[in-house]
């Protein structure tokens, strides 16, 4: 990356900011490679980071290096090229943006409202990740610089509609 290429601001939003959008924000860092740079925040942010997000990013090979769930103060002020709210809650409470950010809604169900054993909740970690992952790929693969902001926008809103997998069938 040249120094005078654009840098994209993704904000991602949800509820409490300790699993879907602290997920995204991982991921987007590392596979964004200096072009984006993404960070998150929650509506209601929660006391800490889920330890199954935590874990599952960690499976996957994106290593926690820190950080705690925060709220959007400060946030609103700033100019986003993307925010992207990946649960219902955080789409009905996005707030306004200065600027034309690209805001769209990514919803996925909340791997943290999983019942059952362990290995449940373990399962409904690793398939977030693994949507977020897929999502991101399709995201990045967008020609960004080269698409007007209405088909940047119904591209990127797509991917949110049809860019998730099927639950996997893991074994231990």
């Amino acid at each position: 990356m040249t120094a005078t290429e654009k840098v994209f601001r993704v904000l991602f939003l949800c509820t409490g900011n300790s699993a879907r959008s602290q997920i995204a924000e991982k991921v987007l860092n590392r596979k964004g490679r200096g072009k984006f740079a993404a960070e998150s925040a929650g509506s209601h942010p929660a006391a800490q980071v889920n330890p199954y997000a935590i874990e599952a990013l960690e499976g996957h090979g994106y290593f926690w290096t820190g950080g705690e769930p925060k709220g959007m103060d400060g946030l609103t002020d700033e100019d986003w090229d993307f925010v992207i709210t990946v649960c219902d809650r955080a789409k009905e409470a996005c707030p306004f943006f200065p600027g034309q950010p690209v805001i769209v809604h990514w919803g996925m169900p909340d791997p943290a409202a999983v019942e059952g054993s362990e290995e449940d909740k373990e399962r409904a970690f690793d398939d977030t990740v693994l949507t977020i992952s897929r999502r991101l790929d399709l995201f990045l693969a967008l020609p960004i610089e080269k698409l007007s902001r209405l088909a940047l926008e119904s591209r990127v809103k797509e991917i949110g509609r049809t860019g998730a997998i099927e639950p996997t069938a893991r074994t231990k």
